[in-house]
Parts: structure tokens; C-alpha cells; sequence
């Protein structure tokens, strides 16, 4: 039963990734066929955000009265909808409207699993849970080439990742007696795992505002870091496009293939040394970017290093949370970690766009170095806080 429950965990994890590259991949082909410009999808995106960051923020609130089984299988269903809505759309406003249950189910099933994970299963396998989140993030991409050079369809691309939730959900529905048995089991002698904690209580625990600017740091490195690696690499350090995509791409590469090693020593290291160690790691490889050598391989170098250096980082904070804050807490304060974490994503990277659009792009590597900075600070301190 133990293994069969993490075995849906997993499968659960690689479907979260599967939906999030999509959009990039198919824009080019949809947005001439909605009449729309180029630059449209960045209000799909903000809209997914923001169900992201509002469902992830009121998590808490429904899985202690639902449960996490219950609320993953709502949420997979709601993914899963709306990704087949969007196979059906065919002018950008119902683009617009099934963006909305996206974003709502990807930020409740995301809290709800970390959650789970953090607190039945050990750090290793939260690693390796993510390296899958990345496994199904790449697996995404191909899934809308093939339908797009195969049938000549982005909407089938969605629809095959459609179904693919769809019967994930159904799966999930089926095993609600485990799920149900297994957080039963761990009640067993506690009283309220899953405490229902209003966020202006979670923000006056100790460490929380610190746990949550880290997160908030992190991700807006990683997400910085992928997004404008190509254009710095080409326009800055005059790499050519194509070499400059190849090299970009191994960052997110460094991350998923850090994950699946990063597990085999989790769990001996401890979540606390995984972060330092992984901040270490990014400092080595943004020194490498840093220096002043054109068309240097040391520079390109340095983006898988970084890449290695972002893997233990996100699955170890949220490893850490019910250790650092309670058992009880954990649900809410994960939740807020997720918001604060989509919300890093969403602007962060947007804003470095307009500073080198009016400065320079040069500044890459030193706006990563300032996020780089407050996740140090922040997570060291709240090491000396809880």
C-alpha cells in the first residue's frame, strides 16, 4: 500500500509538469490563428498565476476539510478540463477563461502533494518527486511537437496531455481509500495535523517571513536564470542563437538530472546542509558567468553549474517546513510558500525583461546575485531562528 501510494505521488508530480511548458511551445502556432500579438500570452500566463497564487494561498483551508486525496483529484479533474477547454478554443478570450480552473487546480494539487510528501515521505523522495516535476516538464514540449509536426495540431497536443490527466484523475479517485487510510494513520494519536491556520497567524510564527522572501528569492533566480540565459548568452557574450538555446537548455537539465542525485544523499546530509551546499554550488557556477571572457565555454559551463546548484533548494525548504514550524502548520505555511513562490515566477523575470530592455542585459548574472543574496541571508537566518 506504501509503495502504491507513492507510486501515485510520482505519477501525480510528472503530471504537474506536463502542462507548464506547453503554452510556450504552441504559441507560436496559435496566436496567428486567434489574431492576437505575439506578446498575448503573457496575460494567459498571469492569469494561471493568479489562480495559482489564490488557490495555493486558501489550500489549507480545504484539504482539513476535505482531505489531500479528495482535493488532488478535484484538482487534476479541474487541470484536466480546462487543458481539454483549451483544445477547444478557438478565439483568445475562452484561451482566457479556461485559464482560470488551470491555474486554480495546478495550485492546490501542488501545495497538497509537497504537504503530503513532506510529511509522510523522507527528503530523498522529494527529490526525486520534483526531478519527476522536471521529467514531465520535458516531456511536455515533445508531447506538442509531435502533434504539431505529426497532425498538424497544437489543439491535439493539448487534448493527449488532456486525457492524460483525465485518467490520472480517475486513478485518483480510486485510491481515495488509501489516501484516506495512510493520513488516518499518521493522526493516530495527534490532534489536528491539518490545522486550519488564517494567514495573518502564519506570518507571526517565527522564521515564516524569512522562509517565505527565501522561497520567493529562489524562485525568482531560477525562473530568471532559464527564461533570459539565451538572450544574455547571445546578445552579451555573442554566443550564436542556436549553440546559445542548446546551452540554455541544459540549465533546466542540471536541475532535473541534480534532483535524481541529490537523493541518494538527502537523507544523510540533511535538508539544511542540501541548501547550503546548493547555494554554494550556484555561487560557483554565476562566478563562471560573471567573468569577463567572450565565447568562453566557462561561461556556458557555469549555467549547468548553476542549474545543479538550484536542484536540492526547492524540495529541501519544503522538506524542512514541517520540521521548522510544526506538523499542525505545515499545510498552511506550505501554501503561502507556494504563493510566494508563483509569484516570484510570474514578475521577477518580467522586470529584469524592462531593465535590459532600457539598461543592458549585461546585468544578468547581477540581478541573479541579488535574489542569490536574499535566499543566503534569509535561509540563515531562519537557521537561527527555529
Amino acid at each position: 500500500m506504501y509503495s502504491l501510494l507513492l507510486a501515485l505521488v510520482y505519477l501525480a508530480f510528472i503530471s504537474l509538469g506536463l502542462p507548464d511548458a506547453l503554452l510556450g511551445s504552441a504559441w507560436p502556432t496559435m496566436y496567428p490563428t486567434m489574431n492576437v500579438p505575439v506578446s498575448y500570452a503573457g496575460i494567459v500566463t498571469m492569469i494561471i498565476a493568479g489562480g495559482t497564487i489564490i488557490s495555493s494561498l486558501n489550500a489549507n483551508r480545504v484539504i482539513s476539510k476535505m482531505g489531500t486525496g479528495i482535493v488532488t483529484s478535484i484538482s487534476v479533474m479541474m487541470t484536466a478540463v480546462a487543458l481539454i477547454g483549451f483544445s477547444l478554443s478557438n478565439t483568445f478570450w475562452m484561451l482566457c477563461l479556461w485559464a482560470v480552473p488551470y491555474g486554480l487546480g495546478a495550485g492546490a494539487v501542488d501545495a497538497a502533494l509537497n504537504n503530503f510528501v513532506a510529511l509522510h515521505y523522507s527528503s530523498r523522495h522529494m527529490s526525486w518527486l520534483h526531478c519527476s516535476w522536471g521529467v514531465g516538464a520535458s516531456l511536455g514540449p515533445y508531447i506538442m511537437s509531435y502533434n504539431l509536426i505529426v497532425k498538424g495540431s497544437w489543439e491535439a497536443g493539448y487534448r493527449s496531455v488532456g486525457i492524460f490527466q483525465i485518467v490520472l484523475t480517475l486513478i485518483l479517485i480510486l485510491s481515495l481509500p488509501i489516501w484516506k487510510k495512510r493520513e488516518m494513520s499518521n493522526k493516530e494519536g495527534e490532534a489536528n495535523t491539518h490545522k486550519h491556520l488564517k494567514i495573518a497567524e502564519a506570518l507571526k510564527i517565527k522564521g515564516v517571513k524569512q522562509v517565505i522572501f527565501a522561497f520567493f528569492a529562489y524562485c525568482a533566480f531560477e525562473t530568471t536564470a532559464g527564461l533570459w540565459a539565451s538572450s544574455y548568452l547571445v546578445l552579451y557574450r555573442g554566443i550564436g542563437a542556436k549553440e546559445a538555446a542548446r546551452w540554455a537548455s541544459l540549465f533546466y537539465l542540471g536541475i532535473t538530472f541534480g534532483r535524481f542525485l541529490n537523493g541518494f544523499v538527502a537523507d544523510k546530509l540533511g535538508n539544511r546542509n542540501m541548501i547550503r551546499i546548493g547555494i554554494g554550488i550556484i555561487i560557483v557556477g554565476l562566478v563562471a558567468v560573471i567573468l569577463p571572457i567572450h565565447n568562453s565555454i566557462l561561461n556556458l559551463v557555469g549555467l549547468i553549474i548553476m542549474g545543479l546548484g538550484c536542484a536540492p533548494i526547492y524540495p529541501s525548504i519544503i522538506h524542512e517546513t514541517p520540521r521548522n514550524f510544526g506538523e499542525e502548520n505545515s499545510q498552511a505555511i506550505i501554501g503561502i510558500q507556494m504563493a510566494s513562490a508563483y509569484t516570484g515566477t510570474t514578475f521577477m523575470p518580467p522586470i529584469f525583461g524592462l531593465l535590459a530592455n532600457y539598461i543592458s542585459i549585461s546585468l544578468y548574472p547581477f540581478y541573479l546575485s541579488f535574489f542569490l543574496v536574499v535566499m543566503l541571508v534569509m535561509t540563515e537566518k531562519l537557521n537561527r531562528i527555529v
